[in-house]
């Protein structure tokens, strides 16, 4: 699985697939957009893909069309819809930097995981969607993943460098699905206290496979990203391949 384009213009797919935008009902009233892409096929297992700080971008559209090449639905919703709907910025200027954060920081935790809760159920009711349906995400994504894993009914969830991870760690007895979790050694969101708080507490659980990637800093897979290192993007993207397609396919 590849991470992303340095934020393509337009983003690629394969012959036959198909892409669009969608509209979720949230839990609590209102609704949210998502976009949505589906293999050639049109069937294949379900992938909720969790955004970044920068909201439902390229990199994250992209995502979901290699996922699609790969024969998986994906779903990528706007959790930033209660804030300001339709954010879509690049992490390249210290403007969209600023902007990040300050959505980061206004963004309310519960909600969100309502609302991919809300954008788990339904994807499950795609055409050509299942049997089984899974998520994936990073960094704010990452923190949300787990809590995919302790609060949903997700088949499997990938978690790439989640910051805060170590502050929900008393949701991790909840954990009955597997979890699969990519940790920079060297996040300078996360500190060597909190990786290994989150080592301590999750490193028995035979759900959970964490691989820790000692010299990576934060986002070492956002390709063209200040941090990204294509090899240990590569390692960790392979992994993740091989773990919905053993636990989805």
């Amino acid at each position: 699985m590849s991470t992303g384009g340095a934020y393509p213009k337009k983003p690629s797919k394969t012959k036959g697939q198909s892409m669009t935008d969608v509209t979720i009902t949230a839990a609590d009233g209102g609704s949210f957009t998502g976009y949505l892409a589906k293999p050639a096929s049109g069937s294949g297992p379900g992938i909720v893909v969790i955004q970044e700080i920068f909201g439902v971008n390229d990199v994250m559209r992209g995502l979901c069309d290699r996922l699609a090449a790969q024969g998986y639905v994906a779903l990528c919703p706007d959790l930033f819809w209660r804030q300001e709907p339709g954010v879509q910025i690049s992490d390249k200027t210290d403007a969209e930097w600023q902007k990040a954060f300050q959505l980061y920081q206004g963004f309310n935790e519960t909600k969100g995981v309502e609302d991919l809760l809300a954008t788990l159920a339904y994807l499950r009711t795609v055409p050509g969607v299942g049997p089984k349906v899974g998520s994936i995400g990073y960094c704010l994504g990452g923190k949300l993943a787990f809590l995919m894993a302790t609060r949903s009914d997700a088949d499997c969830t990938v978690s790439y460098y989640g910051v805060g991870i170590d502050g929900a760690l008393g949701e991790a007895g909840a954990i009955t699905q597997p979890l699969l979790m990519h940790i920079a050694g060297k996040d300078k969101f996360v500190p060597p206290e909190a990786r290994e708080k989150i080592l301590a507490a999750l490193g028995g659980n035979t759900l959970v496979d964490i691989h820790v990637y000692a010299e990576q800093d934060h986002a070492f897979a956002r390709t063209d990203g200040i941090h990204w290192d294509p090899a240990a993007a590569k390692l960790a993207n392979d992994r993740s391949d091989a773990f919905f397609a053993k636990h989805l396919k």
